[in-house]
């Protein structure tokens, strides 16, 4: 089984070299395929610029071996084609935009698929903003101001982006209306990585990573490690 990287937004600022470079250590080094999944930007006909900025970056990082695919709405998700390229992939990395297009995108698809058995396999799922939020089984949608389905790769957990900016104010409301799940609040240029033992997971990056259930939260800084899922002390009362 591969690892997962979540990152909080700000993903290509130039601040992120951490995680990633670290994600992509796991993925088996610079020269694996690393391919960059744009759909979340497609929505308002921003995935391109997007990919390519995604390109530009992990190129400076010293990958040689980055595409950013043509993977933007249903019908592409269900490319035979895509999902042999996502199937040989070490690496892939979903962009952020729209959370819920991402998830309706991705949901079922060959694709998504593909993305799966090569996690089974060793790859590192990585996704920023709207990209990590659809990783986990459920998701808040900003636009509905709802909880809403995820893609289920990671269980448990609901993960809330851009954390030091807009994110904290959805935090507390959610945590209390759905005492079930774990909410993971990730600052902009801040990822973690579940590459620590028994299922632990690290913080990199510029800020933090804070923690909600119910009424309680814990934070955590670069360097420290979290295990949120069966975590006892969160348990609600």
């Amino acid at each position: 089984m591969g690892y997962i990287l979540l990152e909080g937004g700000a993903e290509f600022g130039g601040l992120m070299a951490q995680p990633d470079l670290r994600a992509l250590d796991l993925a088996g080094g610079l020269h694996v395929r690393l391919s960059i999944i744009p759909a979340a930007a497609a929505a308002d006909n921003n995935h391109h610029r997007a990919g390519q900025n995604g390109v530009r970056w992990f190129s400076k990082l010293g990958a040689t071996q980055v595409t950013a695919l043509p993977l933007i709405d249903q019908v592409s998700a269900n490319s035979q084609e895509l999902a042999a390229v996502l199937g040989r992939s070490r690496l892939i990395y979903l962009l952020g935009g729209f959370p819920h297009y991402l998830a309706q995108t991705l949901a079922d698809s060959f694709c998504w698929t593909a993305i799966l058995a090569a996690h089974r396999e060793g790859a590192v799922i990585a996704g920023s903003s709207a990209g990590a939020m659809v990783l986990c089984d459920h998701y808040y949608d900003p636009a509905a101001k709802s909880i809403k389905k995820g893609l289920n790769l990671l269980t448990g957990a609901c993960v809330l982006p851009h954390h030091n900016t807009f994110g904290k104010t959805w935090a507390s409301q959610l945590a209390e209306q759905n005492p079930e799940l774990i909410f993971i609040g990730i600052d902009e240029e801040t990822g973690m990585i579940n590459d620590g033992p028994q299922g632990e997971w690290t913080v990199y990056g510029k800020g933090s990573v804070t923690l909600y259930r119910r009424h309680q939260s814990r934070c955590y800084r670069t360097g420290e490690m979290a295990r949120f899922l069966n975590f006892n002390d969160m348990n609600p009362e």
